[in-house]
């Protein structure tokens, strides 16, 4: 029953790795920008558990559920990132935003995360830690964008 006990740890890890909180689940297409050295694998590996599948790399065309971008202060305009990424989920689908926390290497500011957000026309719905370093927060399309 090495399995068995195998899959209650993996269940428990990514409880607490907030993936299931973020909105993944299963058969998931889920689409990853700006990977490097210093992101949470634990996290990602949790994603590809629960989705049942690889994460999909940068230059994947089809159409994804969720897009998971790790995002540094310096690596260009966020608005118009979001914007881009916000297009490549199908309808429903939503972003996961991952960024350094305040006072670690790249960190960007909570205000520059909502105003990007607003400006692409997503709000945030969840946020939760990453590892030491980072912070997750899931963007989704208004439910209704009537104006009045």
């Amino acid at each position: 029953c090495l399995h068995q006990g195998t899959r209650i740890r993996w269940t428990r890890a990514v409880s607490t790795l907030g993936v299931d909180r973020l909105g993944f689940a299963a058969d998931q297409v889920v689409q990853e920008f700006g990977y490097d050295a210093d992101v949470v694998d634990e996290f990602r590996f949790a994603i590809e558990d629960l989705c049942g599948g690889d994460l999909e790399d940068e230059d994947y065309t089809g159409t994804t559920d969720a897009v998971i971008p790790w995002w540094r202060a310096g690596d260009g305009d966020l608005s118009e990132v979001l914007m881009d990424l916000g297009t490549m989920v199908e309808d429903g689908g939503f972003v996961v935003l991952l960024v350094p926390k305040q006072g670690a290497a790249g960190a960007v500011e909570a205000s520059e995360v909502d105003e990007a957000a607003s400006t692409a026309g997503l709000h945030a719905s969840e946020s939760a830690p990453v590892g030491d370093n980072w912070r997750a927060t899931r963007l989704v399309a208004p439910r209704s964008r009537s104006r009045r």
